[in-house]
């Protein structure tokens, strides 16, 4: 009989080998996140920032050239419909250079010529119109030796010579208005001129939101010089995306969070403007955007009275809500080719479950069908999440 003799060293090492290989290949048990489906609220929003804004603002302007006066008057402070809110001393023209003042004065000179033309021209005028009529009375005088045909062209003669003579009186006119235009420019200004001051008002009863001129300064005609509002019509407008514009209603419930109260405001779409606009991201990504204006509804008098105008907001706008409905975490769901999936413990195993999910929010989605209620499932399943894979729940301290 053959005799087999065994190493020691090589029998350690086949032991040694075959039990690592049992370490790697045993099943492990992975720990994982577990929240349960549940059923309560859904409210399905488009968020985005929004600022409030007086309704009905006014700007007023100095209705006149010349230099506001100081205004006293400080951004808060309340005025009344009709109440002085600046005042507007108007200013002397400046005095003319040599060049200017000796164009105006040859323009002068060309209007008294013009006058002086038009006047020699309506004097002819006049005598043609004296004289045609001088023949007329001669003819009508004589009929027997005037005939028909002559009378008729001696009364058309004057009245041709009556309508030269009003076009000529009108040329004089004319000449005339142009000859005080010209002279105007070099008349002197009148003493008051820059003495006049001009008193400017509140449109309505509100409060002043901003005083754009403060200090004593020249301005021109139709400068801005203080917006007035009333903040007790206070809204609110958020510039959308215009893909999001398009599924809001007007009419839709708004959130009003982040204002800095202790509860949300209550908001209501009032209007959807027609035309968007492009607006870079801070990202600097061009987006066109569309502006949703806001009402405030129901909401407390006193946390309205704190917001001014141009306050930052959080507005989000409802685009679906409903009380009571099966929802399951969004981070549970992942994509199996066309459908939805979830893991689902089942005797701590995971277990692969398609489902099909309706409206979707950053947290929650809609359970249509796949799971019930009390059902346990995986949170952020990994790429090591087998299906049938053992798993462990994290305890809440781990």
């Amino acid at each position: 009989m053959r005799r087999f003799l065994f190493n020691p060293r090589v029998l350690t090492t086949v032991a040694v080998v075959g039990g690592l290989m049992a370490v790697a290949l045993w099943p492990t048990t992975l720990q994982v996140d577990v929240e349960a489906v549940s059923r309560g609220p859904l409210v399905v929003t488009v968020d985005e920032e929004g600022v409030t804004r007086v309704r009905d603002r006014f700007v007023v302007s100095a209705p006149l050239a010349g230099r506001v006066l100081r205004i006293e008057l400080e951004p808060g402070d309340r005025v009344r419909r009709g109440q002085i809110v600046a005042r507007v001393r108007a200013e002397v023209p400046p005095l003319l250079d040599a060049r200017t003042r000796a164009e105006a004065e040859a323009a002068v000179g060309s209007a008294r010529a013009a006058l002086g033309r038009a006047s020699a021209d309506e004097e002819r005028a006049k005598a043609t119109l004296v004289q045609v009529q001088r023949a007329l009375a001669r003819a009508r005088a004589t009929p027997d030796v005037v005939s028909m045909q002559e009378l008729d062209a001696r009364e058309a003669d004057v009245r041709v010579a009556q309508e030269s003579a009003n076009a000529a009186t009108f040329a004089v006119r004319a000449a005339t208005s142009d000859l005080q235009r010209a002279e105007a420019r070099l008349m002197p200004s009148a003493s008051d001129a820059g003495g006049r001051v001009a008193a400017v008002v509140s449109p309505i009863d509100g409060v002043v939101l901003r005083r754009v001129r403060e200090s004593e300064s020249v301005v021109p005609a139709g400068d801005p010089l203080v917006e007035i509002g009333d903040p007790a019509k206070m809204e609110i407008v958020s510039d959308l995306l215009s893909t999001d514009a398009v599924r809001v209603a007007v009419g839709a419930r708004a959130i009003i969070d982040e204002w800095g109260g202790d509860r949300p405001l209550d908001a209501r779409v009032r209007r959807i403007e027609p035309a968007g606009f492009m607006k870079v991201s801070a990202l600097g990504v061009e987006e066109q955007r569309v502006n949703v204006v806001l009402d405030f509804v129901d909401s407390p008098a006193a946390a309205r009275a704190v917001l001014g105008d141009a306050y930052r907001v959080e507005v989000r706008v409802v685009l679906w809500e409903a009380a009571d409905v099966l929802r399951v975490p969004t981070g549970a769901l992942f994509r199996e080719g066309a459908q939805w999936a979830v893991y689902v413990i089942d005797e701590d195993r995971a277990r692969r479950t398609f489902v099909q999910v309706g409206h979707q929010t950053g947290q929650y989605a809609e359970v249509l069908s796949g799971l019930a209620a009390d059902t346990r499932v995986i949170l952020h399943p990994g790429d090591t999440m087998v299906n049938g894979g053992r798993v462990r729940p994290r305890a809440p301290t781990e």
